[in-house]
């Protein structure tokens, strides 16, 4: 659980880190090619707008805000992904290629991950009654118990009748 309320809580500052990365590399290890940096004036911004569109959709699921962590999914997903950008800021002209149309391909692969995931959970979230009067409401979630399951009753019912007075 930890691990993965430090992956929620690296989410953010990772849209601003890993295209610093990118851009340090360049400096670094690129040698100024102009290749290299057309590549970056590319793909610093799209780091930075897919870094940010992933952390918000993961962020916007509701099992992620209560319990303040990301799914297993998630983390691996993530981890794999900024592993290959970080990869990238190292500018090796021999896996160079490889390793651009991987984070590509992650970063496809984990929009979709989470875009479904956000999806499913809220496709059967809220289910709105009617009451007899026509007002709509939303029941309570309740958490299944072993009490219930063993077929026992969770407490007692008190049923209150509504009395009209003679005014």
């Amino acid at each position: 659980m930890v691990l993965r309320r430090v992956f929620l809580r690296w989410l953010f500052p990772a849209a601003f880190v890993l295209p610093l990365w990118l851009f340090v590399g360049w400096i670094v290890f690129s040698g100024g090619s102009g290749w290299a940096l057309l590549w970056l004036l590319v793909a610093m911004p799209t780091v930075f707008v897919s870094q940010l569109l992933i952390a918000l959709l993961i962020r916007a699921r509701a099992a992620v805000r209560s319990t303040r962590a990301v799914s297993w999914r998630d983390a691996a997903g993530v981890a794999l992904w900024q592993a290959v950008i970080v990869a990238l800021g190292f500018f090796d002209s021999r896996v160079f290629f490889p390793l651009l149309v991987l984070s590509v391909v992650g970063a496809l692969v984990l929009f979709w991950s989470s875009l479904s995931q956000l999806w499913n959970e809220a496709r059967g979230a809220v289910t709105v009654l009617h009451a007899s009067d026509g007002t709509a409401y939303i029941p309570p979630v309740r958490e299944p118990s072993a009490e219930r399951s063993a077929g026992r009753a969770d407490g007692d019912v008190i049923v209150v009748s509504e009395v009209r007075r003679p005014e």
